[in-house]
């Protein structure tokens, strides 16, 4: 049998004849970024989901092993999946034998039905989220980028355990959180080293914040992925980079967000109050300022979140 990296050049120079038209998705190029031996992800673009970039602003990454090929998220839209299934065709020839999404958000398992010959895979909460918001997240990405999803084509993957895997021979590590989604799958490649972390972590951008259980909740499951084994990261969005990086900026913009919210809480003060102010050029020895969607971000947050604080003071008020 042929070991990964004579399989990985065997469809290198198997497919380079096919592989001389560059692949765009919505006007733009898109690039495989080496993250890893045999690893590439493709990053998103740093913007709000709008008609411009048509949806792709999440990460997509694939890891060529020696029975196939693995897809960690397949984008915002079958359109996308058939971009991103061309652009693996110019780095193997192996066939793309399985799909993990890492959460149930649109920019991360809508290309599913490109992948239509692969076994696609999520956790059980993840599955629940997806069947849950499905019509509604449809709805929302086709008003957001003025395009048409075909309903029809966007199949649910099984449920997958969390622990170790073993996909024909090639091992992995699952790990199942919550923080960002209610549902998110972390998974850790041992031969490499790799962590993709979905939208457990942004990296350069804002994290988004819709559907947290908790912002505490997410910080602690931040500490226990900095106690896994793993050399470079994989965000959800944002460059890869090593894995203490894209945590500590995720974990120092929580922390200033959580701390926002408090202190306008506590102050008695309304929402608006919590959206005064820039957002800092540091916060625990990281500039927030840099990173792209802030005041967006910021502003969805505050929404999303801010009568949370205020019921916590109610109801603590109540139990004095």
């Amino acid at each position: 049998m042929k070991g990964p990296l004579s399989m990985v050049v065997g469809g290198l120079l198997a497919c380079s004849a096919l592989a001389s038209e560059p692949v765009t998705f919505c006007g733009r190029p898109l690039v495989a970024q080496p993250v890893a031996p045999n690893t590439w992800m493709v990053e998103g673009q740093r913007e709000e989901l709008s008609a411009q970039n048509c949806g792709h602003i999440g990460n997509q990454a694939f890891i060529v092993t020696p029975n196939g090929v693995i897809v960690i998220d397949s984008g915002s839209s079958p359109t996308f999946g058939d971009a991103f299934k061309r652009l693996i065709g110019h780095y193997t020839d192996a066939p793309i034998r399985w799909v993990f999404n890492t959460h149930h958000h649109p920019d991360h398992f809508f290309g599913n039905a490109a992948f239509d010959q692969a076994e696609h895979l999520a956790l059980a909460t993840t599955l629940s989220l997806m069947a849950r918001d499905r019509a509604a997240l449809i709805d929302n990405v086709e008003r957001l980028t003025g395009r048409a999803l075909p309903r029809t084509r966007l199949a649910l993957p099984r449920s997958v355990a969390p622990g170790a895997i073993t996909l024909d021979g090639y091992p992995l590590t699952l790990f199942a959180m919550t923080g960002h989604s209610g549902g998110d799958l972390v998974l850790l490649d041992p031969a490499t080293k790799t962590l993709f972390l979905g939208d457990m972590a942004f990296y350069q951008r804002a994290p988004a914040t819709a559907h947290t259980p908790g912002l505490d909740r997410w910080q602690a499951e931040l500490s226990q992925l900095r106690t896994l084994d793993a050399d470079i990261a994989v965000p959800g969005h944002g460059p890869s980079a090593p894995p203490s990086a894209v945590l500590d900026q995720t974990a120092a913009w929580l922390a200033w967000l959580d701390r926002r919210l408090s202190d306008t809480a506590r102050a008695g003060l309304g929402a608006n109050a919590a959206l005064d102010g820039a957002v800092p050029a540091r916060f625990n020895g990281v500039a927030l300022d840099t990173l792209a969607l802030g005041e967006y971000e910021l502003t969805r947050s505050v929404m999303q979140l801010y009568a949370r604080y205020e019921e916590a003071l109610l109801w603590g008020s109540d139990n004095d």
